[in-house]
């Protein structure tokens, strides 16, 4: 069969199939103006460009902003000497990028056309830069319109840095799973949805300012050779050319796209000779894609120094092979001057015509009006990273990893985890380093063993020793990490590695998740898992974003969108529930100014500074999404152990919210406690004293009658401060069992002795009306306590600890750390010198606690703001997370409210001071805001109106507790007040 024969019946079909557009010559009104405006800037450009200068505008060269002074001098040499069109960009760094555009642009005569390859953002060609994602994981995704906005973000970006062109979107269908160059730039196998996505990004870009070019025309995806190395042959036939390749590049043509790349291959349906790529061949360039498909935009060719077709050619030569193809841009030309050379060869030897020159031309300088460069045009350099970092960029790289990752399998119905209580988990990270964000995602959700297998190829051994840590766990998480795209090495899947996953899924006592976080070709290797999850991509948003999936923070959305094999077909992906648990999110996610929050920083800064504390954590959430959590400073004013996010704070009286409160509002939401009897109902040894009538409610109210405290602890001292043996005793023994401080124990009767010293205590006088006044009482939450344990029948942190915060999966909330934790993980509190004669660390600082054996209704808890945060996130819920109930009723909301003008508190729970202009919550918060503090420097707040909950963790009694400067500055409070300036009005949410 004849070249013209096989080529006029691909033309025929193009045409029944309706791709062919249009069959006009390029000169008609593919070239005529947008405006009055432009046709007279282009024609006064190209009048007074010299033949030589006018060839060089086709010409687009390499540079790079991490070369030498000698590549941005020849650079410079050919802007200046040859009036080159454009720059491609390559590496480098977004400062020095934009400093070189301004150099380039102030020696261009005619101003340059700026291109970069930012498939996946700014971050594929330079550093310091943001990460968005690659096609395959937006071929994953339900909603679309993530991938317009990334369009938009990257645009703005590019434009920020000076940049007109972006060489994306690619619109290759991905037919080939050994497809070594495309594979996860594409969107999937399904052209319907590759044109789809990739119609959305190219709006997403030229809405936006900046020219896209859909690539690689006319199909880069059923090859399996790269193209930069070799020369690809592309094999196909009529039938799948006209309804399989050519079709996303057509919606794209509709879709007004100004620029399109020829990929570097040979297809036999076009030319007869090997070595001509379909950049070099004019049946396919003009025949093809200008005169049959109509296309009118700009043609660029690829890179013209791939290996492909570079080393075929002498120097100049491929690129007047190239125009003469019909391209009109010259993309990464590797010797400019010898190229106008041999172009000018070609217009004396009449091959191309200079009217066909000067419309390519005119082309190139109507895409430069386009692009705005009929004005001058500066870099803002000082201020450009702040410029580059749009806040609302984070909110669309987050969301597309939430709405990409997929479920791929499920069979044990396994996901999302439900039980906490009961789940004994383990998490291996195969290929990412200590400390990976993975990890550490995990275990804000549950106390979770965290093992970092660095190397992807680790021998067997490694995984052999891991094996018998594994027995303690009954779940076990394998995230495969830092994997590449090449098929034949398995994307870099070790063997070990995988005979490791192996073993474990024949672990018939043991569940075991398998999550790729890389190329979805990838689960073939994999695929027998009963439980299988794909990240597509891995980086710190990706790494974050699966465990929140994995424990139902967030639904599982995503779906493949190419097959991996028999089983595991294009569009598989099962959704998981929504379990309401507290995920992790970027301020504008919803509806906060990062830049605002910011602020918080300063403040906390400001407290180190002035020694109101030497450390501290603060967390902000709002409607279920953390957004910010950081820490501060050091344990201690030595600066020797600083605070992470993991340091354990003295919770003080915060314990009484986030301990005793949480009993008695289960008790009443159980029917076991009616809050208008009497204490003494429960609590029968009270029915002889002088605290017989006041009930549970005036007890929680502060309204009792009971002083704000008594002498306890100071019963149990001798005149010379030593401690009396009656109490305490230097060894562990069944009635000396808990410690007050480190190597001293406290009697178990000691409680008992309290009890009765409060039973007792007289009772504050009666005012007006005869109704006791409000005062606020230790006392009242040290009666609850043992109401509660009366009526539970058991200790209150073994309440706790089985139907809160193991459910919960909280690691660090607990009475006595140092059961659990060692030291170092505590923040000190004070250097008592009165009473225990020690610096306390992991000792509740609270006397009379420590008298009670560090478990007391007032103090005793210890956390971390994360694990404070879940249990006040399920209070604000109203008890309901992580998929199931804690409380049946609108408990929390009832104990919540005010009770009375006369009496900021509610039932437990503390209200801002509406008399104070700096009482404990802002003035800014609303009214129904609840929370406590505490006497460490501790608060917690939380907002039904807004849904904001807000936390700051202290020791500002380290090492004294007469320091009140963060009070006297007002430190909690104004943090406070950030956050509710930072809330952004309707019209800010879409600035940026």
């Amino acid at each position: 069969m004849g070249k013209e024969f096989r080529i006029g019946l691909v033309l025929l079909l193009l045409a029944v199939t309706g791709l062919i557009v249009s069959s006009s010559a390029p000169h008609d009104k593919g070239a005529a103006p947008r405006s009055v405006a432009e046709q007279q800037w282009v024609d006064s450009v190209f009048s007074s460009l010299t033949p030589d200068q006018r060839l060089g505008q086709l010409f687009m060269v390499a540079a790079y902003s991490n070369k030498d002074r000698k590549h941005t001098t020849y650079t410079e040499f050919l802007v200046r000497e040859y009036n080159i069109g454009g720059l491609m960009f390559l590496q480098g760094g977004p400062r020095r990028q934009a400093q070189l555009t301004n150099r380039y642009q102030a020696a261009a005569r005619t101003p340059l056309l700026i291109a970069m390859d930012a498939e996946w953002g700014l971050n594929m060609r330079l550093d310091s830069s943001m990460h968005f994602a690659k096609q395959m994981t937006l071929g994953a995704m339900d909603d679309d319109r993530f991938v317009y906005q990334m369009g938009r973000e990257i645009a703005l970006k590019m434009r920020t840095l000076g940049v007109h062109v972006s060489f994306s979107p690619v619109v290759d269908v991905n037919s080939n799973p050994n497809n070594p160059v495309i594979g996860n730039r594409s969107f999937g196998e399904n052209k319907e949805q590759v044109a789809k996505l990739g119609t959305a990004y190219i709006r997403g870009l030229q809405d936006h300012g900046v020219i896209a070019v859909a690539k690689h025309f006319p199909g880069h995806g059923d090859t399996d050779v790269d193209s930069h190395l070799a020369l690809p042959v592309i094999n196909t036939d009529m039938v799948r050319l006209s309804n399989v390749d050519l079709y996303p590049f057509q919606k794209s043509f509709e879709a007004g796209v100004m620029g399109v790349m020829v990929a570097h291959l040979y297809m036999p349906l076009f030319d007869t000779v090997r070595t001509q790529t379909t950049t070099l061949s004019r049946n396919l360039v003009t025949g093809l894609l200008k005169e049959k498909m109509g296309y009118k935009g700009l043609v660029f060719t690829d890179a013209l120094n791939m290996k492909s077709v570079s080393d075929l050619y002498k120097p100049g030569e491929l690129d007047a092979l190239a125009l003469l193809a019909g391209n009109d841009v010259l993309l990464f030309s590797e010797d400019v001057p010898m190229a106008i050379q041999k172009i000018r060869d070609l217009i004396a030897a009449n091959k191309i015509s200079q009217e066909e020159i000067d419309y390519r031309v005119r082309k190139v300088l109507r895409a430069k009006f386009w692009a705005g460069l009929n004005r001058p045009q500066t870099v803002d350099v000082p201020n450009l990273m702040n410029n580059l970092n749009r806040p609302l960029s984070r909110v669309v790289q987050q969301s597309i990893y939430e709405h990409a990752t997929t479920v791929v399998k499920n069979e044990d119905d396994l996901l999302p985890f439900a039980n906490l209580d009961s789940l004994r988990l383990a998490s291996i990270t195969i290929g990412a380093p200590n400390g990976n964000a993975f990890g550490k995602a995990m275990q804000r959700y549950m106390p979770c063993a965290t093992y970092a297998i660095p190397n992807r190829y680790a021998p067997d051994s490694t995984f052999e020793n891991l094996l018998p840590k594994l027995a303690l766990y009954n779940t076990v998480v394998v995230s495969f990490h830092n994997m590449n795209n090449t098929p034949a090495h398995n994307y870099g899947l070790g063997d070990g590695a995988l005979r490791f996953v192996k073993r474990l899924q024949e672990n018939k006592n043991l569940k075991t998740v398998v999550v790729l976080m890389g190329n979805a070709y990838a689960l073939k290797h994999v695929e027998e898992a009963r439980t299988l999850v794909c990240g597509y991509e891995d980086n710190f948003t990706s790494q974050s974003v699966v465990p929140q999936i994995l424990f139902g923070a967030l639904p599982a959305k995503g779906s493949l969108p190419v097959t991996v094999s028999e089983s595991l077909k294009a569009n598989t992906g099962l959704p998981t529930a929504d379990f309401r648990r507290l995920r992790y999110a970027t301020p504008e996610a919803v509806g906060l100014d990062s830049r605002v929050l910011a602020q918080i920083d300063n403040i906390a800064t400001e407290a180190i500074a002035y020694a109101a504390t030497p450390g501290c954590q603060v967390l902000v959430a709002k409607d279920g999404a953390v957004v910010y959590d950081k820490s501060f400073g050091y344990c201690t004013y030595d600066k020797t152990q600083p605070v992470t996010n993991e340091t354990l704070y003295d919770l003080a009286s915060v314990s009484k919210v986030a301990g005793t409160l949480q009993t008695i509002m289960w008790l009443k939401d159980e029917g076991k406690l009616n809050l208008d009897s009497k204490v003494s109902d429960y609590l029968t040894d009270l029915k002889g004293t002088n605290k017989k009538d006041m009930t549970v409610r005036q007890v929680l109210l502060h309204q009792a009658g009971l002083k704000a405290g008594i002498p306890t602890w100071e019963r149990t001292i001798t005149r010379t401060g030593g401690l009396k043996p009656t109490f305490y005793a230097s060894s562990r023994t069944d009635d000396f069992s808990r410690e007050v401080i480190p190597g001293t124990y406290v009697a178990r009767s000691a409680e008992d002795s309290v009890w009765t010293w409060i039973k007792r205590s007289s009772m504050l006088p009666k005012g007006k009306g005869g109704v006791y006044p409000t005062e606020y009482s230790d006392l009242s939450f040290i009666i609850l306590k043992r109401l509660s344990e009366k009526v539970l029948n058991e200790p209150i942190e073994a309440f706790l600890q089985r139907n809160f915060y193991a459910p919960l999966g909280l690691n660090t909330m607990t009475y006595n750390p140092l059961q659990r934790f060692p030291k170092s993980c505590i923040a000190p509190t004070e250097n008592d010198n009165y009473y225990r004669h020690a610096q306390l660390q992991g000792t509740v600082h609270d006397q009379a606690a420590a008298l009670m054996g560090g478990v007391a209704g007032h103090a005793g808890l210890f956390s971390n703001a994360n694990d404070l945060a879940i249990l006040m996130q399920m209070n604000l819920q109203n008890g309901r997370y992580g998929g199931r109930r804690f409380f049946n009723t609108p408990v929390v909301a009832e104990f919540a409210r005010s009770a009375s003008a006369a009496n900021r508190r509610g039932l437990g729970w503390d209200h801002g001071d509406p008399t104070k202009p700096e009482g404990p919550t802002s003035n800014l918060s609303p009214a129904s805001t609840f929370g406590h503090t505490g006497f460490t420097g501790t608060c917690v707040w939380m907002d039904p109106e807004n849904r904001i909950l807000y936390i700051f963790l202290s020791n500002r009694v380290y090492p004294d507790a007469g320091n009140n400067k963060l009070r006297q500055y007002n430190i909690r409070t104004r943090i406070h007040d950030v956050i509710y300036k930072s809330i952004l009005t309707d019209a800010d949410k879409t600035k940026g």
